[in-house]
């Protein structure tokens, strides 16, 4: 990404200090980017150090800043509450929190077990607010005025069936954004959500769509716009959200997925028309995906 595909004047966030969870790939990756181009200090979290490490780095080497890696499992509150301390430790309080660390992966629901829907709520649910209790008490505390962004679906409005633990764990996070909204608004601290519609990154393809390329997930036909979205599309959205200049914004849940939505539901209906050879195949391909990302953990 380049400062020329963004909207905004240069240093718009400098002097912010944002955490990104979930920041060493994918639509985090793309977020901390667009911050840092800005002028703001950027930590990222996630579970695997070397890859935060590797993301910081390549960040930094193209546009200088600062991007502070920081390995933390959102599942676990002591991790979270050290973590934030460090980060306060670090320079002083965080200005702004995105609340994009997620897991999913398509199932028939009675297929599921308790730990695999574990594996979903204890991260998008349990971790998002856990991880925006621990910042909020200290900005409470000290009176700091801050910005809570969380990354949503548009399912949050209508539901997901065969994505029933994603849908369930972001509609709560959707429910946290406009209660606090109201809650802490007065108090120095809003809160807006992202709606993304079809974004190509590698980990929604390989649970999402586990026994194709992706092209049935984003199958342009079905789109107004005849597209999926581009990553700085994204990034402009976020910054202005988490901009200063944009204080009256409180409360809202803004999908950005070309009239996706309001078309067909955006949601994944169409599986209801899959055989039990179907969901045979995109089990066994997402428990391979599974096994090769916990093995990049341990390394």
């Amino acid at each position: 990404m380049k400062l020329d595909d963004l909207m905004y004047r240069p240093g718009l966030l400098a002097g912010q200090r944002i955490l990104v969870t979930g920041g060493g790939t994918g639509l985090g990756r793309v977020m901390a980017e667009a911050f840092l181009l800005l002028g703001a200090t950027v930590y990222i979290c996630g579970r695997r150090g070397s890859v935060l490490e590797e993301t910081a780095a390549e960040l930094t080497a193209a546009h200088g800043g600062r991007v502070v890696p920081v390995a933390c499992d959102i599942r676990d509150a002591e991790a979270i509450a050290a973590m934030v301390a460090f980060i306060w430790a670090d320079g002083g309080p965080l200005t702004g929190l995105v609340n994009n660390a997620a897991g999913n992966f398509i199932s028939r629901t009675e297929d599921l077990s308790s730990r695999g829907f574990d594996a979903i709520a204890n991260i998008v649910f349990r971790g998002s607010f856990l991880t925006t209790l621990e910042c909020g008490k200290r900005w409470l505390a000290a009176g700091d005025r801050a910005s809570v962004l969380s990354i949503l679906v548009t399912w949050v409005h209508n539901g997901s069936p065969f994505t029933v633990p994603s849908a369930m764990s972001k509609a709560g996070i959707h429910a946290m954004t406009q209660s606090l909204a109201v809650e802490w608004a007065g108090r120095g601290v809003r809160f807006n959500a992202i709606a993304p519609g079809p974004f190509p990154t590698e980990g929604m393809s390989k649970r999402l769509t586990p026994t194709d390329d992706g092209s049935a997930f984003m199958n342009l036909a079905r789109n107004p716009t005849g597209r999926v979205g581009a990553m700085a599309e994204l990034a402009n959205l976020a910054v202005f959200l988490m901009a200063p200049g944009a204080d009256y914004v409180n409360g809202q849940t803004i999908a950005i997925d070309g009239g996706d939505f309001l078309a067909t539901g955006a949601n994944f209906n169409d599986l209801r028309q899959w055989s039990d050879d179907d969901w045979s195949r995109a089990r066994a391909a997402i428990q391979a995906t599974t096994a090769a990302d916990k093995a990049k953990r341990s390394v």
